[in-house]
């Protein structure tokens, strides 16, 4: 008899042989199937800005992830292991492409947050989703504060606390402040945080804008300073606003004439800016040039350099360590479940004994020292914009002082 199969004629002896690799292979068929899924690549989402102000730093984020997974031979449990990227466009879009990641690409977690609005959304859905969010730049208090879950974890230090840490650092300036800030989340957390602690040593707010995201033009606002002959100026505009700012401030011969200070300076935002019209003292998480940095940072360092042919900024730091606190977790965990990716991270540690850093268990936020950067009087190198002035707190052990507990923070995780 002869069967057909895909209207091709099957001799007798063909039949027997598929008959026979069939019984082989029901044998063999749950080793089988399970080799198969083995063999199924890890998907990390990735969940970044690709276009607007931000993407200078969020393609800094970017290539630090991909360079930590990289450094892993592209594997993770020893399994194949990518990164999908979604763009971050806005708040409702991010929370669409989030859902997206989970639903049809099926990663097991997520990296990302550029801006602290889309973060806000994003950890939300997250929680939804119960999908591990490693939230790799957003600083808005409320991240690991009110709006904490136990699904997020952020890396960013929140902007109350930089604010703590900065205040020593811009008192000596005097206590009459103009303040500058973005009219959204970021730049509204900045002014309360550290109009409090103006109010607190006794200072006068003598000026205070809210200016709207991609402000092509500040010679108003600059204008309104040089009328109000503030001490300083509190700045809170994130990435290309911080960059237009300093640029149309030394245009209009105000640089060197009113100090300017901010928190979480972006490397790219003032190296945008260039050696002219570079000026100010800000907080940052990391700098390429820092001597005390432990020898894989400045592996990783060197190995940005020789793979993109510049220095790795602040952001590509943070990209690489949220990357790399996720992958290894992963590891330890032995499984892509929530739950335990969740556990693997609450026990990640990273850093030194002098410089450490790990995730607290009752927040979900990242615990580590802050460094104090200023633009050096004279530039000579189109890199190296900054002088190190100090780390902040100097003792670790300090870390949970400095930081307030979660429920100070207003973290109550369910």
């Amino acid at each position: 008899m002869i069967r057909m199969l895909n209207g091709h004629a099957m001799t007798r002896r063909q039949t027997l042989l598929g008959a026979a690799a069939l019984g082989a292979a029901g044998q063999l068929g749950m080793p089988y199937i399970a080799n198969a899924a083995a063999a199924e690549p890890i998907k990390i989402g990735l969940l970044l800005a690709k276009t607007g102000d931000i993407a200078a730093q969020a393609e800094y984020l970017a290539n630090g992830s991909f360079l930590a997974l990289e450094e892993r031979g592209n594997t993770i449990m020893g399994r194949p292991a990518e990164l999908v990227w979604y763009d971050e466009p806005s708040p409702q879009a991010s929370q669409q492409n989030m859902q997206k990641l989970v639903q049809e690409a099926k990663v097991c977690a997520v990296l990302g947050g550029s801006l602290s609005s889309n973060a806000l959304a994003e950890q939300a859905t997250a929680a939804q989703l119960k999908i591990p969010f490693v939230c790799n730049n957003a600083a808005a208090t409320a991240i690991t504060g009110a709006n904490c879950n136990r699904y997020t974890f952020r890396l960013n230090t929140p902007v109350a606390v930089q604010a703590t840490m900065f205040a020593p650092y811009i008192m000596g300036y005097g206590k009459k402040w103009y303040f500058l800030t973005a009219a959204f989340a970021f730049g509204q957390d900045i002014a309360k945080s550290f109009k409090e602690l103006l109010a607190k040593a006794g200072g006068t707010v003598v000026g205070d804008d809210s200016v709207p995201l991609n402000t092509p033009d500040y010679s108003s606002f600059i204008l309104k300073i040089r009328q109000a002959k503030p001490d300083m100026i509190l700045g809170g505009v994130p990435a290309g606003d911080l960059s237009t700012f300093l640029k149309q401030w030394n245009e209009m011969g105000m640089k060197g004439t009113i100090p300017i200070c901010e928190i979480a300076i972006g490397d790219t935002d003032i190296w945008s800016v260039g050696p002219e019209a570079a000026t100010g003292l800000y907080t940052s998480l990391w700098w390429y040039q820092n001597p005390t940095n432990p020898p894989n940072e400045q592996k990783f360092a060197a190995d940005y350099l020789k793979k993109y042919n510049r220095p790795a900024a602040d952001k590509a730091w943070m990209g690489w360590v949220a990357a790399k606190s996720l992958f290894e977790s992963i590891d330890a965990a032995k499984s892509t479940e929530p739950d335990a990716i969740i556990k693997g991270l609450e026990s990640w540690k990273g850093g030194t004994a002098e410089n450490p850093y790990s995730w607290r268990k009752g927040d979900h936020q990242m615990m580590l020292k802050n460094l104090v950067v200023e633009v050096k009087p004279k530039i000579t190198d189109k890199w190296d914009y900054f002088d190190v002035k100090g780390m902040v707190p100097k003792d670790a052990a300090d870390l949970d002082k400095v930081f307030g507990s979660p429920a100070d923070n207003g973290c109550h995780m369910a």
